[in-house]
């Protein structure tokens, strides 16, 4: 999987209103998937301006909440180098609410 890395890394602003907007995604393939394979695939939602690839996770930051809604009910029964995202991928506002 190939392509251009065109965002920032960060994505943890500590704006409060930016976690509406910060999309986790779990269960990934991370010796396969890589940043730009993540901006390709999460771009079709909406402007990302961070997006951060970790051992087995990654998180995208997008300009607003409602592209953040949209790329977890388009993306979660997407299947990403053999790896089903199903509940692995949310609104980290979402998830911190059920703590």
């Amino acid at each position: 999987m190939t392509g251009k890395t065109q965002t920032s890394n960060v994505t943890n602003k500590n704006d409060p209103k930016s976690i509406n907007s910060r999309v986790f995604i779990g269960n990934l393939n991370t010796a396969i998937v890589k940043k730009v394979d993540i901006e390709a695939i999460f771009s079709k939602y909406g402007k990302i301006v961070g997006c951060s690839v970790h051992k087995g996770y990654a998180f995208v930051q997008y300009m607003s909440e409602r592209h953040a809604r949209a790329a977890v009910a388009g993306e979660n029964a997407r299947i990403i180098a053999g790896q089903p995202l199903g509940k692995s991928i949310i609104i980290i506002s979402v998830f911190l609410n059920q703590l």
